[in-house]
């Protein structure tokens, strides 16, 4: 007969507090999601107040900008013919650099997978169970059946997919979803995996019958329910929408005498700071009256200043973060595109001696103008392909891409992709004649065939 013993143990556990919670939020946020959390927290926090607005422009100012845009295109353009070619084409170009579809699931999941220093066999079947992944992030059909045969490193390529972010995804269902996110959390309670083996129960709150049918105790369930609601059940939901919106820069890259300058885009949110009523009220001595009004008002301005201290933090990480890329793709931001280098998420954490994830975050939905046009940050980081010749400079993907553009973009005669294969050999890039197809289709660039038939329309 077993008895079971009451015993102290010793040990160390991360816990994620609420401030801690709040500033990796902060972080993730992009600009102008960042305003809406801030006007939230405006709403919230009586102590909390604008100092300065710069993303609001006075009724009078506007009117005179648009006087003055008035005059310009009478003083400039063909007013039969404001629509000229090239201010149609600019216009154009700028709706491109600021309207932005959402990125999907199975585009933020690939993109984590590019930078996973795994082989080809593997990269390929971990592909193959993204793309059979719903809204919910779950399984469309029983990932056996994509296979004739069931490769070696199956299991391997689902545990690296379920890791990568959101975390829990490429499962059956929220059952199994729950269960991963359980077993990768770093500080998870004892007797977890036990407990979500009875998830309706837990459902309905019966900590007592889970206790006896897991052998855990109920206070140990309870630890458990309450971080069982900090986990997302359907973690894919949060990338299923199909609207439009518009990318606001969080960080600018100007190019001036002086070089290369970096500014926040600090004019798309306000300027907090402490209201002086609440921060007078929290430091006065009240009666006995009065007391609970002090605390309320110390409790509002404690929150007030953390809250800004994080918006500080997040906007001096984004920056360094950017400063570092700036550093690492120098000749992207002098030359163009074509001169992208290959860059991880662990060289800028190496860089900055910060974790990869939080380089993650920080670059993770924001967005940086440059010269070149309008970039996702995550766009500066790619994997590398090897050059050919004795120095074995590498290329980064987005690079060669850009040199296959242009190569098409300047053919005298039409080029199979055997052709283009051969012209990037000549420069020293080994590429494959189907992965010079795959980058064709990525770049929306159709094959000699179809650029002849192309070719002959606009002649007709």
């Amino acid at each position: 007969m077993q008895i079971q013993r009451q015993s102290f143990i010793q040990e160390q556990r991360q816990k994620m507090n609420p401030q801690l919670y709040q500033s990796i939020k902060l972080m993730e946020l992009p600009v102008v999601d960042l305003r809406t959390r801030i006007e939230q927290e405006l709403e919230r926090n009586p102590a909390l107040e604008i100092i300065e607005d710069k993303s609001t422009i006075p009724l009078d100012e506007t009117e005179t900008n648009r006087k003055e845009e008035d005059e310009y295109f009478e003083s400039t353009s063909d007013p039969g013919r404001r629509g000229s070619e090239e201010a149609s084409e600019e216009h154009r170009k700028f709706i491109e650099g600021v309207l932005t579809r959402p990125e999907t699931l199975q585009e933020h999941l690939l993109w984590q997978l590019q930078l996973e220093p795994v082989d080809d066999e593997l990269r390929a079947i971990a592909e193959t169970l993204i793309q059979n992944l719903d809204d919910d992030g779950f399984h469309k059909e029983k990932p056996e059946t994509l296979f004739k045969t069931l490769p070696p490193k199956f299991e391997e390529a689902i545990n690296l997919v379920r890791g990568l972010d959101p975390v829990g995804t490429c499962t059956a269902d929220y059952r199994e979803s729950l269960k991963v996110q359980a077993a990768l959390l770093p500080d998870a309670p004892a007797g977890i995996e036990k407990a979500l083996d009875h998830l309706d129960l837990l459902e309905r709150e019966k900590f007592s019958d889970i206790a006896k049918k897991a052998g855990i105790n109920e206070e140990q369930v309870r630890l458990i329910y309450e971080c069982i609601k900090k986990l997302f059940p359907f973690p894919g939901r949060s990338f299923a929408h199909n609207d439009v919106r518009y990318v606001v820069p969080d960080i600018k890259v100007v190019r001036d005498e002086d070089g290369l300058t970096i500014n926040l885009n600090d004019e798309a949110f306000p300027v907090l700071g402490v209201n002086s009523f609440f921060e007078k009220l929290s430091e006065e001595a009240a009666p006995g009256s009065q007391t609970e009004a002090r605390d309320f008002a110390r409790e509002n301005v404690r929150e007030a200043r953390l809250f800004i201290h994080h918006l500080s933090r997040r906007n001096k990480t984004l920056i360094r973060v950017a400063a570092a890329i700036l550093r690492f793709q120098h000749s992207f931001f002098i030359n163009g595109p074509k001169y992208l280098a290959p860059l991880t998420l662990g060289d800028i954490a190496k860089e900055l001696d910060i974790h990869e994830t939080t380089v993650s975050r920080t670059a993770n939905g924001k967005y940086m103008q440059t010269e070149w046009g309008i970039f996702e940050i995550r766009y500066f980081f790619t994997n590398s392909i090897s050059g050919t010749g004795s120095n074995g400079a590498k290329f980064s993907k987005n690079s060669v891409k850009e040199i296959i553009r242009e190569i098409i973009e300047a053919e005298n005669r039409l080029l199979s992709d055997q052709d283009i294969s051969d012209l990037l050999n000549q420069k020293g890039i080994a590429l494959a004649r189907r992965t010079v197809a795959k980058y064709r289709k990525e770049l929306d660039m159709g094959s000699s065939y179809t650029r002849k038939i192309q070719e002959r329309n606009q002649e007709v």
